[in-house]
């Protein structure tokens, strides 16, 4: 066995253990505290995995909290355990950073459905004693922030400062100022959208499609059986990262350039380095996520629209908001372009909520929120701030 396949099985390994027995700490709710979800069932007993940064003032006003998207988890602005990489937003969190943990309190937990320690399909049914797998219910966006408030609330908080995420994390952003709206100060939704477009719920089907293709699936049983479904979530997880990236990003990266060879193979090898580049991609991604968690996460996003339960409408869905919003986009962003950002930006307007908007130009695509952008992080310091000074933080 290769040194690579080695840490590859231990990085799964350790991805198991983290699911059931997480390295961070945890919030235990009992069979009489459930969370009711959308589906219609409650869930009890559940855990939420999470982390904290800073210091919670006297007041406990300085509270913030950051909602992780698809792919991420609560080790937010410290290093992974099953990686042993730093958090995927070091470059925002910290001291001296936009979101100065020496001022602020930032809290960041593990969604309902994820498999970093939270509940989530493979974590241990205790009416079972075996692994939830599909068992578990199809968890919503609401669902998510149901339980990040009542983790806010074991916390002793009343109000958060902030609300801030991406992505998936920019649409729990957005539903914490409906379903909570006098418990948010300030929100921060980026890269994000109102709902999911017919587009993006087509990519999602296709990677949902190519896990429950691989024959190590088992019906979503695969724990039993000691399988998992790598080469199926490796082909989900290669599609997925098409999107989170543009054509002159991929462009200018990788062009046609040959992957060590000077001619073509006439094979189906990797001849292209962006032929590589995403297989790399979808098997060091195996390595720390759970297939079915990839299933549950991809169908909440799918399931999310804001306005549904409001007649369809936007502005009434956010119509006794007080928070103070900044929504944040990327130029080259076709995952959430910025007219889907600009839509609830009419939408808060329409409200007469307090609102402003950036659109950061950028050839990074998506994933620009997650990487070096100087006027991304201007404009975060600068809404946290001005939001800071109203509250007198």
């Amino acid at each position: 066995m290769s040194v690579e396949a080695s840490t590859e099985d231990l990085e799964y390994a350790a991805g198991s253990r983290e699911a059931n027995h997480p390295s961070s700490p945890v919030a235990h709710f009992g069979a009489d505290e459930p969370l009711r979800l959308d589906a219609g069932r409650e869930l009890a007993p559940f855990q939420i995995a999470y982390n904290t940064y800073g210091t919670l003032n006297a007041d406990k006003t300085n509270a913030i909290l950051v909602c992780h998207a698809l792919t991420g988890d609560h080790y937010v602005a410290s290093q992974s355990p099953v990686t042993g990489k730093p958090g995927w937003w070091t470059s925002i969190i910290g001291a001296g950073k936009p979101i100065d943990t020496s001022k602020y309190f930032v809290i960041c937990s593990n969604v309902i459905g994820g498999c970093m320690g939270s509940t989530g399909p493979a974590s241990i049914d205790p009416a079972t004693g075996e692994p939830y797998g599909l068992d578990l219910p199809v968890i919503t966006i609401p669902d998510m922030v149901r339980a990040q408030a009542m983790l806010v609330e074991r916390l002793g908080i009343d109000t958060l400062f902030a609300v801030i995420g991406g992505s998936m994390g920019g649409m729990q952003v957005l539903q914490w100022t409906v379903s909570y709206p006098e418990k948010v100060f300030a929100a921060l939704p980026i890269a994000t959208g109102a709902r999911h477009s017919s587009q993006n719920i087509a990519f999602h089907e296709v990677g949902r499609q190519a896990v429950m293709a691989d024959p190590d699936w088992h019906g979503g049983r695969y724990y039993a059986v000691g399988k998992r479904p790598h080469k199926g979530l490796a082909v989900a997880r290669m599609a997925a990262h098409v999107t989170y990236l543009s054509e002159t990003a991929l462009h200018r990266k990788f062009g046609r350039n040959l992957q060590d060879r000077e001619s073509f193979g006439f094979g189906f090898d990797a001849d292209f380095q962006i032929e590589s580049y995403l297989r790399h991609q979808g098997m060091t991604f195996v390595d720390r996520f759970d297939a079915n968690s990839y299933l549950y996460m991809t169908r909440s996003m799918d399931y999310f629209d804001i306005a549904a339960d409001y007649g369809g409408s936007l502005a009434e869905a956010f119509r006794d908001a007080t928070t103070r919003f900044c929504l944040v986009s990327f130029s080259s962003d076709w995952l959430f372009p910025t007219e889907e950002n600009r839509a609830v930006v009419h939408a808060l307007n329409a409200a007469a909520a307090s609102v402003s908007f950036v659109e950061i130009e950028t050839d990074r695509g998506h994933d620009a929120f997650l990487l070096d952008e100087p006027e991304f992080f201007a404009a975060i310091n600068g809404f946290v701030s001005s939001a800071a000074r109203a509250r007198g933080i």
